[in-house]
């Protein structure tokens, strides 16, 4: 299986094949989820020191902090893959 990354900003890159989710970091759900993250030393901060504007959910139970929109981060999916279903 071949790894592809995505440009989530400021030089950093996410591996696609781990993101199970892609949340904004102001709902109560992602903001406990990345407390937790912190306490277990399982947060990957990527924002350069920048405000985090969506919360990436990792296949082992790690989250990324990253500098997009969760719109962008799925644009730039969306660039690669086009439609996830197409009607």
């Amino acid at each position: 299986m071949q790894t592809e990354l995505i440009h989530v900003g400021f030089d950093n890159y996410i591996a696609l094949n781990r993101v199970l989710a892609v949340g904004a970091p102001s709902s109560a759900p992602m903001k406990r989820m990345v407390q937790r993250g912190k306490e277990e030393r399982r947060a990957i901060d990527l924002t350069s020191g920048r405000r985090t504007k969506a919360v990436l959910v990792l296949d082992d139970d790690w989250v990324a902090l990253i500098p997009i929109t969760p719109e962008t981060f799925s644009g730039r999916v969306f660039s690669l893959h086009g439609p996830a279903h197409e009607n």
